[in-house]
């Protein structure tokens, strides 16, 4: 797992839970039972989409299509999957929503899904003291989540953000995780690729 995570310095780690974040942390992780001896290969890929399709059907459809990232999870042993939430995808907007659906925007979008994950299993304890991770689509920043406080002093550490998206929970999935993120977490610059096309929905 370490190839995929980028070190955290000079920072002081908070405990952690055997069952991820601890409450103070602000994530929930849980487990499903069901999955817990799913050996993910090709064949495993199944009740993971499962899950996408029943929880996250917006995210689900913009990475269903992706070849190339189902085929790198099937390949890996483990994996990690940043799922942006239903009120994430709302949060884009009209005109975003319409880009991504373009066919013209084809290449974009599975841009962005590769971003969103990664070909081995990086828990929430692993995010909480990492300084960054490199997904399919390329290196994302982590920071810790803080609410209170004053101009960014003080206040309580009270979970992570992957790429200016807060993880709301974390659910264990075989040998993997998906983790339930507020927000989507690409580089905002490949927005520009989709307005230069000037399609229906762009500024």
């Amino acid at each position: 797992m370490a190839k995929f995570i980028i070190a955290l310095a000079a920072v002081s780690y908070c405990a952690v839970g055997v069952n991820g974040f601890t409450a103070a942390n602000g994530i929930t992780s849980k487990s499903l039972g069901k999955f817990e001896n799913t050996v993910l290969r090709a064949q495993g890929m199944d009740e993971v989409q499962t899950i996408l399709q029943e929880s996250y059907p917006e995210f689900d459809s913009l990475i269903k299509g992706n070849e190339e990232l189902w085929k790198k999870l099937s390949d890996s042993d483990s994996f990690t999957i940043f799922a942006p939430s239903s009120a994430a995808y709302k949060a884009l907007g009209e005109d975003r929503k319409k880009q991504l659906k373009d066919p013209r925007n084809g290449e974009l979008a599975e841009k962005i899904g590769m971003y969103h994950a990664i070909g081995e299993e990086v828990t929430a304890e692993a995010l909480f003291n990492a300084g960054g991770v490199i997904t399919m689509g390329g290196e994302v920043s982590i920071e810790r989540n803080r609410s209170g406080g004053m101009f960014g002093v003080g206040g309580t550490e009270d979970g992570v953000k992957v790429g200016n998206s807060k993880v709301v929970q974390s659910i264990n999935v075989g040998s993997g995780v998906i983790h339930e993120v507020d927000g989507f977490i690409h580089p905002f610059l490949l927005w520009r690729y989709a307005d230069q096309l000037r399609i229906p929905g762009s500024q």
